[in-house]
């Protein structure tokens, strides 16, 4: 017997196998269009999802507002989908409209999640733009800081920490390597600006970072690094860099 990849009747590896293939292709075309915006040719694997979304594992049974920014077409958003808690709020936030309906369409098709569509919702806006009185204990960051001018990735940092309640956990990631094959061939200006975007992220490692590891499993390679808003709320001087040693 055979199947063709829409049949709904078709094994569920066979649906998983078209899926996949069908994001990789979307998520190719709109790094094409937007490459600015999207900071990658392929959705994030497995491994590194898991990885990102572990926060809100740990904090289990507990309940959890998260938000989820640059979801892309969900490759992360399916691990947190699986990992909520009855009670749990997810925010996700994509500024790609395209990302942002198919985002739409897998919470609605998600198994399971009739009873509490609710506790999601998809926002087709930049995070700079969100309008929320909510406090979240998790984000899970996809945004592809190393595209952005210096400026842009502190006002979201900025925002980030202001959404976080204290004690909160942001996690994000960067593409192993990929700030020095731009350096060395792009332009002189083009090499000023990851270099500045690398030592402002350095600054926020150096005073809020509580782990970072590798993902070498990932294509390509991904390192992750997981901030914590200090539970004062406030700056906490003196706090020790994390280094990037604990690999996977």
């Amino acid at each position: 017997m055979s199947y063709t990849a829409a049949d709904p009747d078709s094994p569920p590896h066979s649906r998983g196998r078209a899926r996949r293939a069908t994001e990789g292709w979307d998520f190719l075309v709109e790094s094409i269009r937007n490459h600015r915006t999207v900071g990658s040719i392929a959705p994030s694997g497995k491994s590194l999802a898991n990885l990102l979304t572990d926060p809100l594992l740990e904090r289990a049974p507990q309940v959890s507002n998260v938000l989820e920014v640059g979801a892309g077409t969900g490759s992360v958003t399916r691990v947190l989908l699986s990992r909520m808690s009855q009670g749990c709020q997810l925010d996700i936030v994509e500024a790609n409209a395209h990302f942002a309906a198919h985002l739409r369409r897998l919470v609605r098709g998600y198994p399971n999640l009739l009873q509490k569509q609710e506790q999601v919702r998809v926002h087709n806006v930049f995070v700079e733009q969100l309008t929320t009185d909510r406090r979240y204990d998790v984000i899970v960051s996809g945004l592809p800081f190393a595209n952005f001018a210096p400026r842009q990735v502190e006002e979201i940092m900025g925002r980030y920490l202001d959404l976080l309640r204290p004690g909160g956990t942001l996690t994000y990631f960067s593409y192993c390597g990929s700030r020095w094959v731009r350096t060395l061939l792009t332009s002189r200006p083009e090499a000023r600006r990851q270099l500045d975007v690398k030592g402002l992220l350095n600054q926020y490692h150096n005073q809020y970072a509580v782990g970072c590891w590798t993902v070498w499993g990932n294509l390509p390679p991904a390192q992750v690094w997981q901030l914590r808003r200090p539970m004062d709320a406030v700056t906490a001087p003196g706090a020790s860099t994390v280094q990037p040693d604990i690999l996977r």
